[in-house]
């Protein structure tokens, strides 16, 4: 829309956030900066991956630390590296889209049969950028998994007597 501004991140501002906001401002950045295919478009391909690296690199970093003391505000080491394995499935769909983004960007589209083979690389292109989109949103599902409520400890059972043993005299 006219008049909005647009997400633009750099890797270091998701250090301050949240796991799940963390994804949510990458997809936002991902869905204001289009691929398209021409320079720009390769530009933000590659600022893309480079976002969802960091990322990555940040949930599996999470997901050590929460193995430390005293980091109760993360979510379960479980459930951050089930969110950065998505994150690098994205990364390799993005990587997979650089193909036939670098051809539509340099190769001419001047005859029929350019114009045709460049339909089979916006397929490609737009198939490995959906499937990027899948898994950045089942990142951000992961992420969604409530944590166990604290259960009350209950006291401890009193030690078992041994029976008492009567003696024949």
């Amino acid at each position: 829309m006219p008049g909005d501004a647009l997400h633009t991140y750099e890797p270091t501002d998701l250090d301050d956030m949240p796991p799940r906001q963390a994804v949510d401002a990458v997809t936002a950045d991902i869905h204001d900066h289009h691929i398209t295919a021409d320079g720009t478009g390769l530009m933000n391909a590659t600022r893309h991956i480079e976002l969802l690296c960091h990322l990555a690199a940040r949930m599996a970093t999470d997901a050590e630390y929460q193995f430390a003391p005293n980091s109760a505000d993360l979510p379960p080491a479980e459930t951050l590296g089930a969110s950065a394995a998505h994150l690098g499935q994205a990364i390799a769909h993005y990587t997979q889209a650089l193909a036939p983004l670098i051809t539509l960007t340099t190769a001419a589209q001047d005859t029929l049969q350019q114009q045709l083979d460049s339909l089979d690389h916006h397929s490609r292109l737009l198939t490995h950028l959906d499937d990027a989109g899948r898994a950045l949103a089942a990142a951000r599902t992961a992420l969604q998994v409530p944590r166990p409520a604290a259960v009350p400890s209950a006291p401890a059972p009193a030690p078992l007597q041994a029976p008492a043993v009567r003696r024949r005299t």
